[in-house]
């Protein structure tokens, strides 16, 4: 018979052993895909910990007819470290094509067969390997293309061609990169869509930089795909499919002006499925991620063998990095913001940040000093995002990049920051010292005009010139903004418009002071209470305050109206010459601002991005 005091412990053993039945349980049920050994580099939030635990990468080798070269690759990637980790392996043997000449039919029967055969045996004790032997020759894009959908966020692929040899190194260097650039949430961006292990030689923007970085650069984004050995993050991977499907249902090629990708696509067509990523890279402005190890390192190397990409084989691209080769801490990774960023010319990209204070203003205007004399200011009020588009698109044509945009809290501003164009949010004025009257709250267009006021200050302070001007203009040539008019003049102004220009001087720096932005601010306010139209008013408030000014300085000149054209009256094929730039009403409707500008030959823009990548040296 029990004792009383046993009686009272009974439920609290049963109780105890409940509770561990369920934490092993639990843990016995969780994905052996865990990340263990996470670098110390990592700095992972806790909060972030359980998350990583979801993580799986599934390698996707991609093989044909080199029975040397699928060995090889399999070899290198069974020699390589997984900590313990589960990483599943899915082999994509395409099939040759037909042929009617019995000579060769035995030949390709009995290399398919062999190669087949050795895949079957090789051991893969990492996870689990799976086979995927085509019945018809599908081609490399649909090798590519259909070898992944990722089922989840925490799903990664490592797609390998089959004339690659991987470092066995590799693995710990790419679960470090996911940790420390996907999973930390405080140094993640969206605008990633992979890491390549693959030394980086080739820029594909004509007339693009050449490839020069510095021995201290061990990591750096670059727009270009890397195809041998790329990581793809799931969520870039399915936006891409889905454009793709889209563009290849609706029979738009992936051709983009400027890149000699496009002219790869024109001699092999759909052999290669490069220049549909490419081109959607480029409409989107996102990045991938690049080692730089000296002596021509890599964690992936091609052999170059002889196929689809190269008629006879051409050797090794790199050398390969291993535990003997080691001379440096690969696993140290830099936070993200100490990266550099480079487009598909090579030039450096500087991703940042919305400026929503007067510090942050002051920044940057600090920052384009040391790069241009003249800053241009474009206000992004009332102007729409496909216009806006257009306006890069021509400026990257006229090689103009000493410019800034100026507009309320958006999408469109966030994007164009996160794609790396210097944005400015007129919000900056409610933390202005000295200007929080309550006339500015509730009005957008008094805090645009304020926020231009103010910026023109800022400018003159730092001795730049500044054009200022709106969305719904273009300029024909860069000679409109270095063409700074009469000397005598400091201040360029129109009555109708807010295109206007205030030139760096002493003078024109003191006329340009708080109660002058106070004085130009009142006229601009008394001048709309008059008026029914949403803008045009600070040109105007600029020239009558300036009137007021002792009529011994000259300052106030004119932007003649024989300079620009009303895309409304232009002739269907051209501008006079003469003129400096086009304009048009806001109310006028995008398509008919679209066919104006195309037929004048001002409309960059196709399905949403640029028709072209236009490459200036730096």
């Amino acid at each position: 018979m029990m004792s009383p005091h046993k009686r009272r412990l009974y439920p609290l053993l049963v109780l105890s052993l409940f509770v561990l039945f369920l934490f092993s349980y639990y843990h016995s049920s969780l994905p052996h895909t865990a990340i263990s050994n996470i670098p110390s580099s990592s700095n992972l939030p806790q909060s972030r910990s359980n998350i990583v635990q979801k993580f799986t990468l599934t390698i996707k080798l991609l093989a044909f007819d080199r029975f040397d070269s699928i060995a090889r690759c399999l070899r290198s990637l069974a020699n390589a470290d997984y900590v313990n980790d589960r990483v599943n392996l899915h082999v994509y043997i395409d099939h040759f094509k037909e042929t009617n000449q019995s000579s060769i039919l035995d030949e390709k029967l009995e290399e398919s067969h062999r190669i087949l055969d050795f895949v079957d045996k090789f051991v893969w004790k990492f996870g689990e390997k799976f086979v995927h032997f085509r019945t018809g020759n599908v081609g490399l894009q649909a090798q590519w293309l259909e070898s992944w959908w990722p089922s989840s966020d925490d799903e990664f692929a490592f797609v390998v061609e089959d004339d690659l040899e991987v470092s066995p190194l590799y693995y710990k260097f790419l679960k470090g990169l996911v940790v420390n650039y996907y999973y930390n949430s405080s140094n993640y961006s969206p605008s990633i869509y992979g890491a390549s292990l693959q030394r980086p030689r080739f820029v594909p923007g004509k007339h693009g930089n050449k490839i020069q970085l510095d021995t201290g650069t061990r990591l750096f984004l670059y727009q270009l795909v890397g195809t041998w050995g790329q990581l793809l993050f799931p969520r870039p991977w399915k936006e891409f499919r889905l454009w793709y499907n889209i563009h290849k249902a609706k029979g738009i090629k992936p051709v983009l002006q400027g890149m000699v990708t496009t002219g790869w696509y024109k001699r092999m067509g759909e052999r290669i499925w490069t220049p549909w990523f490419i081109k959607f890279i480029h409409s989107r402005g996102y990045f991938n991620i690049y080692t730089n190890f000296q002596g021509e390192r890599a964690l992936s190397v091609s052999h170059r063998d002889a196929g689809v990409n190269y008629g006879k084989t051409a050797g090794p691209d790199s050398n390969l990095l291993d535990e003997d080769s080691l001379d440096f801490n690969y696993l140290e990774m830099q936070h993200l913001t100490s990266l550099k960023w480079y487009d598909f010319c090579f030039r450096e990209v500087l991703p940042g940040k919305v400026v929503r204070t007067s510090d942050e203003l002051s920044s940057l205007l600090y920052s384009a000093r040391k790069k241009y004399k003249t800053i241009i200011l474009i206000s992004l009020h009332r102007t729409s995002q496909a216009v806006t588009m257009n306006m890069l698109c021509h400026f990257e044509k006229l090689n103009i990049q000493n410019y800034i945009f100026l507009g309320p809290n958006s999408d469109l501003l966030n994007d164009l920051a996160r794609r790396g164009y210097p944005v400015i949010s007129t919000e900056f004025v409610n933390n202005i010292k000295g200007f929080r009257s309550k006339k500015f709250e509730g009005s957008d267009m008094l805090k645009e005009i304020l926020a231009k006021a103010y910026i023109i200050k800022l400018c003159l302070h730092l001795e730049l010139n500044s054009w200022v001007i709106d969305g719904n203009m273009l300029p024909i040539s860069n000679a409109m903004f270095s063409d700074l008019h009469d000397t005598a003049y400091f201040f360029f102004a129109t009555k109708d418009s807010d295109v206007f220009l205030v030139k760096s001087s002493s003078v024109s720096a003191k006329i340009w002071d708080d109660s002058f932005i106070d004085k130009v601010v009142v006229k601009a306010i008394s001048l709309k209470n008059r008026s029914s139209k949403d803008h045009g008013y600070l040109g105007n408030a600029i020239t009558r305050s300036l009137e007021e000014i002792d009529g011994k300085i000259k300052t106030v000149g004119e932007l003649s109206f024989a300079e620009k054209v009303d895309v409304k009256n232009a002739n269907q094929t051209r501008v006079s010459e003469g003129t400096k730039y086009v304009f048009w009403s806001d109310d006028m409707g995008l398509d008919f601002i679209r066919s104006r500008l195309d037929n004048l030959g001002m409309w960059e823009l196709e399905d949403n991005s640029c028709k072209a990548v236009v490459c200036h040296q730096s």
